[in-house]
């Protein structure tokens, strides 16, 4: 592996921590919202869907996410479609009174498989693992 790679690909990864994802989002909104025993089921479950990625590229699945533009498409617009739905059932559920007191828990069930398919349908995480795959498939002489 050249200097070149690596630099580069250290500095898209930093670039990626850095950047607040919906998952990160999603974490705080269930810890302010849910409390401690939330905000950690949310980040369990997003634990969970990082090894579902992680399954899928040691099995060939984010290769062909990579190849296949009309996948990843579909695996984004559905990520987008879900985010949009948590949003609103957070906006219909929401009380009338604006005290965060008032705000509507959540249990560490739902919150657990929200964190699961926040994770799984996030963009940015797809493209981590994608990147993963491909540099790891190169042949030694390319690299």
């Amino acid at each position: 592996m050249s200097i070149a790679v690596l630099t580069t690909y250290v500095l898209v990864v930093l670039g990626l921590m850095v950047i607040p994802g919906p998952a990160t989002l999603l974490v705080l909104a269930r810890s302010v919202s849910g409390g401690r025993r939330a905000g950690i089921a949310t980040g369990l479950g997003i634990g969970v869907g990082d090894l579902i990625h992680s399954t899928m590229a040691t099995f060939g699945l984010s290769a062909l996410l990579a190849t296949s533009a009309l996948a990843f498409e579909v695996v984004k617009y559905i990520g987008v479609a879900y985010l949009i739905y948590l949003g609103y059932r957070a906006f219909i559920e929401k009380s009338g009174n604006l005290d965060m007191a008032a705000a509507p828990e959540i249990g560490p069930g739902k919150a657990f498989r929200q964190g699961i398919f926040t994770e799984i349908l996030n963009p940015k995480t797809a493209l981590f693992f994608l990147a993963s795959c491909h540099s790891s498939s190169i042949p030694k002489a390319d690299r």
